[in-house]
């Protein structure tokens, strides 16, 4: 009997640490400080609206420029993105290199490791701008 409770704790165990890893790899709480940088343009949450950027909302899984009622350069609208993590990190390390003619003006964020909890950050938010 303890073999088996032992079993089905290891299974419970790597089971509820391979369900974690279904959510980004990054740590949201760094992610939002480091988002702060991105507030200028963007935002996210439940009173967000598009500004100078698109709002961020429901980022994972999203087309690049098919945030409603936001203006996007042809670049973008046509770079056949779908927004996930890889595709969110490549692009946010340099915007202008991944899509040429992007109207971002961003710089990029050249750490891997902000590159990664910004993503943690905005991949909580469903299209609603709440959290999941």
């Amino acid at each position: 009997m303890k073999t088996i409770s032992l079993l089905t704790f290891t299974a419970s165990v790597a089971f509820a640490a391979f369900a974690g890893q279904a959510y980004a790899a990054g740590d949201a709480a760094a992610g939002e400080k480091v988002f702060a940088k991105c507030k200028a343009c963007h935002q996210v949450g439940e009173t967000a609206k598009n500004a100078i950027g698109p709002q961020l909302n429901g980022l994972d899984g999203r087309k690049a420029g098919a945030a409603a009622d936001y203006s996007y350069s042809e670049p973008m609208k046509s770079s056949g993105i779908t927004w996930d993590e890889a595709s969110f990190k490549e692009f946010i390390k340099s915007p202008k290199a991944k899509v040429p003619g992007t109207k971002m003006i961003f710089q990029g964020l050249p750490s891997e490791g902000d590159e990664e909890n910004v993503w943690a950050y905005l991949a909580q938010f469903g299209a609603d701008g709440k959290k999941k």
